[in-house]
Parts: C-alpha cells; sequence; structure tokens
C-alpha cells in the first residue's frame, strides 16, 4: 500500500494536484487495504488520512497501519474531510469527479469554505491498469474458481432444467470454493435468448437444441474473473457449428493481437475483421474486452476507439460475439494477463469445439 500511494502522490506531482480527495470504494481499498462500507481517503505530499466512523475504527488501525485514521460521524464524513483540509491553508482539494454526487459536492462546498474544490477523474484508475504480483495472484485464484465452476456446472446442464436453476448452482458452487459472490449478474441465456448480449439469468427451461451462453465470474478478495462459454444441447446443426467457429477465430486471432505496446483498438481490429469479412459484423456491436480488477469493467477497454496502449501487467477479456436476433448468440471469453512478449490465458475451460451436451 505504502508503494501504491507514493506512485499517487508522484501522479498527483505531475498532475499539479496538493490534495486528493478518493471517495471511490474501490480506490480506497486499492490505496489503503480497507474493506470497510464507510470512509474516506485524502492524500496530500506528506499526508495520508483514512476518515471512518466508529464501527470500522479498530478494522481500520489493523488494516491500515501506515495511515492517519480519523473518526468522524456517522454521515458525516465531510465534515470532519473540512476539518483535514482546513489544515492545509491556501491549498485545493481535488476529487473524483465520476463519482461523487452533486448532494456531496455541495455540501462539501459548504463545509469547505475559502478551500476551492477542482475535479479530476481517472488518476487511480492509471495505477489500477498494471497488476502487481499480489492482484495478479489473487485474479489467478477468481478465474481458477470460475474455471471450477464450469467443470461442474456441466453436470446439471439438460433438457428440463431452467436458466434460473443453473445460476443458482454456479453462484452456490463459487462461493463454496471461497467466493464472496459473483462478479455480476449472471448471464445464462439460452435458446433464442442467447442472442442477448446481457441477456441475465431467467426462468426459461432448456430445450433440446439450445444453444446455451453463460458469462460468469466470481469475486476472490476484491478481485474479479470473468469468463463466458457457449454450448449446444445435443447434436449442433450447421448454422450452429459455422457461427461457433466464426466467433472462435475471431478470438482466437484478438488473443494472438495482445501484446505490450499494441494499441487496444488494434486488438479489437484483429477480432472484428474476421467477423467483417464473413459477413456478420453488423451483429458484433460491443467491443472486444475490458479491464478486469477490483471491478469488473475497468480500463483498459479494448474497443476501435480506444487508443490506450498496452502494457505488461494488464488483465483483460478478450470476448467477441455474433448475435442473431430470433435465432440465438455465441460469444467466447477469456480473460488474458498482458506480458511483454503476448498474453498469458488466465482461464482454462475448453473451447476449441462446440461442445455437445
Amino acid at each position: 500500500m505504502i508503494k501504491r500511494v507514493k506512485r499517487l502522490r508522484q501522479l498527483m506531482q505531475e498532475e499539479g494536484i496538493g490534495y486528493l480527495l478518493i471517495t471511490k470504494p474501490e480506490n480506497r481499498l486499492y490505496l489503503s487495504g480497507f474493506t470497510g462500507s464507510t470512509g474516506v481517503l485524502v492524500i496530500g505530499p506528506e499526508t495520508a488520512d483514512l476518515l471512518t466512523d466508529f464501527r470500522y475504527i479498530e478494522q481500520a488501525r489493523q488494516q491500515c497501519p501506515d495511515f492517519n485514521i480519523v473518526r468522524v460521524e456517522q454521515q458525516s464524513v465531510f465534515g470532519v474531510t473540512s476539518d483535514v483540509i482546513r489544515n492545509y491553508k491556501g491549498e485545493k482539494l481535488f476529487f473524483e469527479a465520476d463519482h461523487l454526487t452533486v448532494k456531496e459536492f455541495n455540501e462539501l462546498k459548504e463545509k469547505l469554505g475559502e478551500i476551492s474544490l477542482a475535479p479530476c477523474q481517472g488518476l487511480v484508475e492509471q495505477l489500477r491498469m498494471i497488476k502487481d504480483d499480489q492482484e495478479i495472484e489473487l485474479i489467478r485464484q477468481a478465474m481458477a474458481i470460475g474455471d471450477q465452476a464450469f467443470e461442474h456446472i456441466l453436470k446439471y446442464i439438460k433438457p428440463g432444467v431452467s436458466e434460473w436453476e443453473l445460476t443458482l448452482e454456479l453462484e452456490y458452487f463459487m462461493r463454496k470454493q471461497g467466493a464472496s459472490g459473483p462478479a455480476f449478474d449472471t448471464i445464462m441465456a439460452s435458446g433464442p435468448r442467447s442472442a442477448l448480449p446481457h441477456g441475465v439469468t431467467s426462468e426459461r427451461i432448456l430445450q433440446p437444441g439450445d444453444l446455451l451462453t453463460m458469462d460468469y465470474g466470481c469475486v476472490f478478495q476484491g478481485y474479479h474473473s470473468d469468463m463466458t462459454r457457449t454450448m449446444v444441447l445435443g447434436q449442433p446443426d450447421q448454422k450452429q457449428l459455422e457461427i461457433y467457429n466464426i466467433v472462435l477465430e475471431a478470438q482466437l486471432a484478438g488473443i494472438a493481437a495482445v501484446k505490450e505496446g499494441v494499441k487496444a483498438s488494434e486488438v479489437d481490429q484483429a477480432a472484428r475483421q474476421i467477423i467483417t469479412d464473413r459477413g456478420y459484423g453488423e451483429y458484433f456491436g460491443h467491443g472486444t474486452g475490458h479491464g478486469v480488477g477490483l471491478n469488473i469493467h475497468e480500463e483498459p477497454r479494448l474497443a476501435s476507439k480506444s487508443d490506450t496502449v498496452l502494457k505488461a501487467g494488464m488483465v483483460v477479456t478478450i470476448e467477441p460475439g455474433i448475435y442473431l436476433p430470433g435465432w440465438g448468440g455465441v460469444r467466447i471469453e477469456d480473460s488474458v494477463l498482458v506480458t511483454q512478449n503476448g498474453c498469458e490465458i488466465l482461464t482454462s475451460s475448453p473451447k476449441h469445439q462446440l461442445l455437445k451436451l
């Protein structure tokens, strides 16, 4: 945590930021290790304050030994923030513009008086894009739970079972393996519903011949996993095989394009071009991937307009898909760790042929 705060201070100095108010829970966790539900950080050139209420004082002292712990009254964090900041007369307080609500901003502005407020965003997120060894290990464990869950759920997938039953079993299993919960609302989309890119679980009963798309993950000690697999209940028809193989080719092309120094947009283009060349470009309407870490969707974005250059230590998904309304859809997704010479695939569940159940 000390190293992370030092890196943030260096960024702040480069951006001309003296004091920064951290309100995003995931940024607070990243910088301090604090897992409580209430609290803010104030980071200065030589200071690091964690403000929280009575419920979390002892927890904060144990988890954040390098922070100055300031006790506040419940629901009045911003009032005491002003007391902390008033020690830095003439300074400007920067805040996370993409998180602070208008109500919170107005309250803070009123209490700070003559101390001015200034917006900034993406500062901590810049640091979070590149994972350190500890983060990578936690992500590996989260991905491993996802792979175990896939192997487990295959035994339950059959005609007559509902999407909801499968989701409950999947999420229960991941919790038993140590996950604190699902990474997001599990997508369990069967038959024509598989054409919905974010077709979250319904009560639909699986039928023979259905395509089934499962997009799911878990949270392990704050870090997320993400994986998608598409399978068929019974013998696939020619069109199902065609669409699946196109998506698989696109996904493998995207993975092959991942390397330090490559633009995120180039990875998107590598996958997208395959689908476009096969005549299904209009049916692939989302980006090829996104970063994964303390959030399930974070920077960098692997999309056509992204100018982010990939760096070793980033963890991203590669997840092209084809979605045909009224027929169904196919998506295949792996999470990968960017390396200097390519990438390491962190999810290992089978995908190289359409799985028949």
